[in-house]
């Protein structure tokens, strides 16, 4: 796949603004720090020059966004989105959550983001990392020159990448890839085949370090609506830090089910996750469960796409065979 560079992507966002074929560009741009890096929006061939970044940390999803920017009347928005993103694009499409004719989608190829809860957990000074193809190079404060190996450095949505492939697009840049076998429902399978008392201690250690931050929920493309839930003070489940148990289950657990059928496996949630809790065995072991009793179903993967649990179809599993197929053990 041919290398895409920052370069490349600001020349060729200046120049659809340039023509007025956009009014402005959401990309991502550097905080404060080598892997603090975040969406924002660019109006001009300037702020792109100064700001835009397209590195190995551009890791944000940025499709999720593009319901706020295509509200504005501001014309049509560039919108960078690599092969993952794609899927999230198209099912927020589906769900008629902004208008596809204010946005231009450029498709950009992706070989992996690194995860940089793996970088420092290999040294606490980094002050730079520069990649190198197959090994990335850190700078660090005291402990030298390191180089690692690249492959190691992955979050496991990208070591476990299902698809190189743009399904949504209007321009793309670089060589487009293919739908891989990535075996992303490994980690769900081991979870299956523990007891229920071994899942339950499993998930009651992770989801026990949820400090209800939200950021889960407010990443995630398919958690759009208006006002949620967990933000209704009449609800009983209102937004708060958790008091015991059930409560920091309930949001989790009610959380996933919300997003079942609708998740295109992107990842995001266990990306922000402050507290590195694996959020998307979750929603993996939701869709695990939506290919065996239901027919394989990629959300997001074509426009207009029906989820199996809102599409009717005669020869679909009874509920007796979903539970004596153990789908309700998670």
């Amino acid at each position: 796949m041919q290398k895409v560079t920052k370069d490349i992507l600001i020349s060729k966002a200046a120049g659809l603004l340039d023509s007025q074929t956009v009014t402005r560009v959401l990309g991502w741009k550097r905080g404060e720090f080598y892997d603090d890096v975040t969406p924002a929006v660019f109006h001009s061939r300037e702020e792109l020059e100064n700001g835009f970044v397209f590195d190995d940390f551009c890791g944000a999803n940025l499709s999720k966004y593009l319901i706020k920017e295509t509200a504005k009347d501001d014309g049509k928005i560039l919108v960078f989105l690599k092969p993952c993103d794609t899927y999230s694009f198209n099912q927020l499409l589906t769900e008629r959550r902004f208008p596809r004719d204010k946005v231009y989608a450029l498709g950009v190829g992706c070989e992996g983001m690194l995860d940089s809860r793996k970088i420092r957990a290999v040294s606490e000074s980094v002050i730079s990392v520069r990649d190198l193809g197959n090994s990335v190079e850190v700078e660090t404060l005291y402990d030298g020159i390191l180089t690692l190996d690249r492959q190691t450095l992955l979050p496991d949505r990208c070591q476990r990448c299902k698809s190189k492939k743009h399904v949504a697009f209007d321009e793309l840049i670089a060589t487009d890839g293919k739908i891989l076998d990535s075996n992303r429902f490994d980690e769900v399978e081991k979870l299956e085949k523990m007891t229920a008392d071994e899942r339950y201690r499993f998930w009651q250690e992770q989801l026990s370090r949820c400090i209800r931050c939200n950021a889960c929920r407010d990443v995630c493309p398919a958690c759009t609506c208006e006002k949620c839930v967990f933000d209704n003070p009449d609800s009983g489940v209102a937004n708060k830090a958790c008091a015991n148990e059930f409560e920091e289950k309930m949001f989790h657990i009610v959380r996933a089910f919300h997003v079942v059928g609708r998740c295109t496996d992107c990842g995001e949630c266990s990306r922000v996750c402050p507290q590195n809790i694996p959020l998307h065995l979750l929603n993996r072991k939701f869709i695990k469960d939506i290919n065996t009793f239901y027919g394989t179903y990629q959300a997001g993967e074509t426009v207009g796409s029906r989820a199996p649990l809102v599409d009717y179809n005669p020869d679909d599993a009874e509920p007796s065979e979903v539970l004596t197929g153990g789908t309700h053990h998670v």
